[in-house]
C-alpha cells in the first residue's frame, strides 16, 4: 500500500518541495526511513507512532518504508512528522481524501499534538510558487505563514484538526493576516529628545542614518555612547514591504521569531555581547544558521566595547560588511545570508577609558591607548564610513530642563534625504548612498572644482586608501542631501572628513 503526499524542506533561507512516500506491506515489523534523513528525522517514526496510537488511529503492522524526495538532499529537523503521519494513514485506508492541492509541515508530540517549526514563513512562499494552494502549519507559525497572499493556511494545534478537516468532519477556517498585530507587537524605542547636548555625535548619527553608513564613537566612560546608538533604529527610515519580509524570514529560520509577529516592522538592533565567538557574529552550525549579523538585517548591528571583540570575531565581518552578505561554507552545507546592517562601534579611547579627558587623568602605563587602540585593525577601520569623538558631557547639559530635538524630527530629514537617494539611483537595486559601488560612486557623486581641490589636499596629506576615497565622496553625497544640495561642495567635502580623521588623529599619535 503507497501514498505519496507534499511537504516542504528548507536550506538556508532557500526552501524546496519535499514528496513524503510511504508503503508498506507484509514481512517482519520494521520502519525505514530512506532518503538523506537527519537523527530527528530519523525519531519522527517514534513520535509518529506514539501519536497514532494516543489519537486512536493503527500504525501499520509489518515493513514500512518511508522515502522522503529528492533524495540527493540532506533532510534535518522534526517538521517531517505531520506529513509522515498523513502519509501513513492515508497509505493506510485510515483517511480517504484528495491531497494533490496541499502541503503539511509540523513536528509532533506523543500524544498529537502539532508544535512549531522554524522556517515556515519561507517554506510557505516556496509552496505557493510551486502551485500549492492550501497549506496546514503549526497553530505557533501560522502568524507568520499569513503573510503570504495567494496561498491558503490553516492553522492546527492537533493532528485530528488535520484529519477532520481533511475528511469534512469540522472545517478549519482559513488564517487571515492581521495588520493589528503588527501594532500591538511594536515597541516604543528610545527617543533623541533624552540626550543632552552631544550635537556633534547626534548631526554624525543623523548623516549616518541618512546614508546608511556605519560609524565608530570613541568616547570615555558616561559620555552617551551607548545611549545615542540604542536610539539610532528612532530615526531610520519606515523598512519596506520588501525588507520586513527578508528580515522576517531570516528570524523565521533562525527560530527567534515570536510567534504573534507576522512581520517584523521595526528595524532590528541587535547587541551582542563582546565574548560572542566570530560562529555567533557569522552563523554556524552542522547546516548554518543566521549570525547576529544576519538578524542585524536592514537594522543596526551595535558592538559596544569594540576593542574588547577577539581579533577572529572583528576580522569577519570585513566581507559581510563590503558584500552586504555573508557565506557560511561547512562539511554538508554552504548556506548564503543577506546582511546589510548599519554597523556602529563604540569604545573608550584607553584601557580605563580616560585618555584625552579633558578633567580626568588617564592610569594606562605608557603606550597602552594605542595598544588598546591597535587591536582593532586598519582594513577594518578603513571600512567604517565615519569615526567621530564623543567628549563628556558637561553639568550645564545635563541638569538643563529643555529636551533635546525628537527623534520624529529629524526623521522627517533623513527620510526626505533617503528620498532623493531613492529618486536618484532608481533601477540599480540600492536605496541608499553607503551600498554604492566605486562605478556608481564615481556617477552620483561628482564634487565642484573647489571640493576636488580639497579632497585631493587631504587625499595626499592624509594618505587615504581607495575604500576611504570613495566612502568620504559618499559621505559628503548625503551631507550634500540632508542640505538639499545637488552638488558636492567643499564645505561637505570637509566636514565628511572631518568625520574620517579620528583613526589619523588617534591611532597614530
Amino acid at each position: 500500500m503507497f501514498a505519496r503526499i507534499n511537504s516542504m524542506g528548507l536550506f538556508g533561507l532557500e526552501s524546496y518541495m519535499v514528496g513524503v512516500e510511504v508503503d508498506y506491506g507484509n514481512g517482519l515489523s520494521r520502519v525505514d526511513v530512506v532518503g538523506l534523513p537527519d537523527t530527528a528525522v530519523n525519531e519522527s517514526r517514534n513520535r509518529v507512532r506514539s501519536a497514532m496510537k494516543n489519537s486512536g488511529y493503527t500504525f501499520p503492522q509489518g515493513r514500512v518504508t518511508i522515502n522522503l524526495s529528492p533524495g540527493d538532499i540532506k533532510k534535518e529537523g522534526s517538521l517531517y512528522d505531520l506529513p509522515i503521519f498523513i502519509a501513513l494513514l492515508k497509505a493506510g485506508h485510515q483517511l480517504e481524501a484528495n491531497l494533490d492541492e496541499y502541503a503539511f509541515i509540523g513536528e509532533l508530540s506523543l500524544d498529537g499534538l502539532v508544535r512549531h517549526v522554524k522556517g515556515a514563513l519561507s517554506m510557505v512562499i516556496r509552496a505557493r510558487d510551486s502551485g500549492i494552494k492550501k497549506v496546514f502549519v503549526p497553530a505557533d507559525n501560522a502568524c507568520e505563514s499569513s503573510v503570504v497572499n495567494g496561498i491558503e493556511i490553516y492553522a492546527v494545534e492537533t493532528v485530528k484538526q488535520v484529519v477532520d478537516h481533511l475528511t469534512g468532519a469540522e472545517t478549519l477556517p482559513v488564517t487571515v493576516y492581521d495588520p493589528e498585530r503588527e501594532i500591538l507587537a511594536a515597541h516604543p524605542m528610545p527617543d533623541f529628545s533624552d540626550v543632552m547636548g552631544q550635537q556633534e555625535a547626534r548631526y554624525a548619527l543623523e548623516i549616518a542614518a541618512a546614508g546608511g553608513h556605519n560609524i565608530l564613537m570613541v568616547g570615555p566612560p558616561g559620555s552617551g555612547k551607548s545611549m545615542l546608538a540604542k536610539r539610532l533604529p528612532s530615526i531610520l527610515p519606515d523598512m519596506t514591504f520588501e525588507e520586513s519580509l527578508c528580515t522576517t524570514e531570516i528570524y523565521s529560520v533562525a527560530g527567534v521569531l515570536p510567534t504573534d509577529v507576522p512581520l517584523i516592522r521595526q528595524r532590528p538592533f541587535r547587541s551582542p555581547h563582546h565574548t560572542v565567538s566570530p560562529a555567533g557574529l557569522s552563523g554556524g552550525g552542522v547546516i548554518p544558521r543566521p549570525g547576529e549579523i544576519s538578524l542585524a538585517h536592514n537594522g543596526v548591528l551595535f558592538l559596544d566595547e569594540f576593542p574588547e571583540f577577539s581579533r577572529q570575531a572583528m576580522e569577519v565581518l570585513r566581507q559581510p560588511i563590503e558584500d552586504n552578505q555573508i557565506t557560511i561554507s561547512r562539511v554538508n552545507a554552504s548556506v548564503t545570508y543577506p546582511c546589510s546592517a548599519m554597523i556602529v562601534c563604540a569604545m573608550n579611547p584607553c584601557p580605563c577609558g580616560y585618555y584625552g579627558h579633558p578633567k580626568r587623568q588617564c592610569t594606562c602605563p605608557p603606550g597602552a591607548a594605542q595598544r588598546y587602540l591597535a587591536k582593532i585593525s586598519g582594513p577594518m577601520l578603513d571600512r567604517i564610513d565615519i569615526h567621530i569623538e564623543v567628549p563628556p558631557v558637561d553639568f550645564e547639559k545635563l541638569s538643563s530642563k529643555v529636551k533635546g530635538e525628537s527623534s520624529a524630527e529629524i526623521k522627517k530629514r533623513v527620510n526626505a534625504a533617503r528620498k532623493i537617494q531613492q529618486e536618484r539611483l532608481k533601477g540599480t537595486g540600492i536605496t541608499c548612498n553607503a551600498k554604492m559601488d566605486s562605478a556608481m560612486t564615481k556617477e552620483f557623486c561628482n564634487p565642484t572644482p573647489a571640493a576636488m581641490v580639497m579632497l585631493e589636499q587631504v587625499f595626499e596629506k592624509l594618505d587615504f586608501s581607495a575604500r576611504a576615497y570613495d566612502k568620504v565622496l559618499r559621505v559628503a553625497r548625503t551631507i550634500a542631501d540632508l542640505e538639499g544640495s545637488e552638488a558636492i561642495e567643499a564645505p561637505h567635502i570637509a566636514q565628511a572628513v572631518q568625520f574620517r580623521s579620528l583613526d589619523r588623529k588617534l591611532w597614530h599619535t
